[in-house]
């Protein structure tokens, strides 16, 4: 079986304390959906927060407010475009392989798979990150996923094009579940920011702002 999920890089959050987080492994990655629980969602605001959070001193951004939560939140409230460190996971249970973002790929970009699907001819790819540095290649009707292509040995996952694009929709779908959890999760927890903080987080994960939503307890 091949499942794909949208996956937000995360590491242990020492110190952390403006709002309740989940314990983390250093450099692992939190599936993203509408069955997340309270401290999940909090690690994974936190996380695109953390990776936004940047002093505006070389741009044309207003300066850091001086309270904690408003200078955290300043690089995800500003910053254009936003990065979510992250990407798509799939694994294939029958080969025992898993394909999962490599470094500097974001979220942001997951629509780009669409490409490799979408390809006109008898071939498309994509980049999606570095070490390991993760390939997807469609040649006709076939999308073969390359979980390393810098080493020779690599496993390879294939699917049709047309099972790729069933999965993607399921990523979607996965997404915009979480943002709806998510809005509820701001409402409760950054009142004075819900609607900013929500509306960065469609951006950043490029999926439409929810509609209104029940607070998520």
């Amino acid at each position: 079986m091949i499942a794909l999920q949208p996956v937000l890089e995360t590491y242990a959050p020492a110190g952390f304390d403006l709002w309740p987080v989940a314990g983390s492994e250093p450099y692992g990655f939190l599936p993203l959906n509408g069955a997340l629980d309270v401290a999940q969602v909090g690690t994974a605001v936190m996380r695109v927060a953390a990776c936004n959070d940047i002093d505006p001193e070389h741009d044309d951004r207003p300066p850091r407010p001086s309270d904690p939560l408003g200078r955290f939140l300043h690089g995800l409230l500003t910053m254009d475009p936003l990065f979510a460190s992250g990407g798509l996971r799939i694994t294939d249970t029958a080969i025992g392989a898993t394909l999962v973002p490599g470094c500097c790929s974001g979220l942001e970009d997951w629509r780009e798979w669409f490409g490799v699907v979408d390809s006109d001819g008898d071939s498309g790819s994509g980049w999606f990150g570095h070490d390991p540095s993760p390939l997807a290649e469609r040649v006709g009707d076939v999308v073969r996923l390359t979980v390393d292509a810098e080493r020779d040995d690599s496993p390879v996952i294939e699917l049709s094009a047309t099972e790729l694009r069933r999965l993607l929709a399921g990523a979607e779908r996965d997404l915009a579940d979480f943002l709806q959890i998510a809005a509820g999760w701001a409402a409760v927890h950054l009142p004075d920011h819900a609607l900013p903080v929500t509306a960065a987080l469609a951006r950043a994960l490029d999926t439409p702002m929810p509609a209104p939503v029940t607070t998520h307890r």
